[in-house]
């Protein structure tokens, strides 16, 4: 019992009031010095569930994933986007470094589908990035999604309204996001392994190209059928 309890405090999967652990677990830099300064020099966690909770969509929040995309694209790593409340415009992504040909969108009819689908992404030897939005999750479901996310070693980034940050969550990065002055945007760690949360920082997007939903790259179009799942 003791032997379990030393690596899941190792791991940083227990937290321990005001002792920092430093996690060893793999992450993805998020592109952001300042942000991977909040996150104990780490960044976008690999093997677990991240979630961006916002009120709505397009202040920013795509350009917080943009150089993880760009880097996993050209690595030859798919970045699935699945279910994005817009469709994302193809020629902005190239400009900004993202290969497309490791771009794959999909879009599915009801939440079964929306699980199957996420849960085999994750555990995809091909995949590198999937970026979901979902309607309402239970807990069980979130937790369920944490354990495909573990069985993967990719980045799985929910974004999901403010609303649900009260709500108990396996995942190991939470992050709150708020449109700031000047094109900012206002980041504040709900939670993250290894630390205590409250970190705030603010990230320059003053400059940011114009990612408006236009056209897709490619698009997978469900339902599935049932023999799939």
């Amino acid at each position: 019992m003791s032997e379990l309890l030393n690596t899941l405090m190792q791991d940083a999967r227990v937290w321990q009031g005001h002792r920092h652990m430093q996690t060893t677990q793999p992450a993805e830099p998020t592109g952001y010095q300042v942000l991977d300064n909040q996150l104990g020099g780490l960044g976008w966690p690999k093997g677990a569930l991240s979630e961006c909770l916002l009120d709505t969509p397009g202040i920013g929040e795509l350009h917080l994933l943009l150089p993880l995309m760009q880097r996993l694209s050209h690595n030859g790593k798919t970045v699935f986007w699945l279910n994005p409340p817009h469709t994302p415009y193809a020629p902005a992504l190239a400009r900004e470094g993202v290969n497309l040909d490791q771009v794959v969108m999909i879009h599915t009819e009801d939440e079964g589908d929306f699980l199957w689908t996420l849960e085999n992404c994750l555990r995809s030897p091909v995949t590198g990035l999937v970026m979901a939005w979902p309607g309402k999750l239970a807990s069980r479901e979130v937790r369920r999604l944490q354990l495909a996310a573990e069985a993967g070693s990719n980045v799985c980034v929910l974004f999901r309204e403010r609303r649900y940050a009260g709500q108990n969550s396996p995942a190991a990065l939470r992050l709150e996001l708020e449109p700031g002055d000047q094109q900012d945007l206002k980041v504040n760690v709900v939670k993250r392994r290894g630390s205590w949360p409250g970190q705030r920082c603010s990230l320059a997007m003053a400059h940011r190209a114009d990612l408006s939903f236009r056209e897709a790259p490619r698009v997978v179009q469900g339902p599935w059928p049932d023999s799939a799942r």
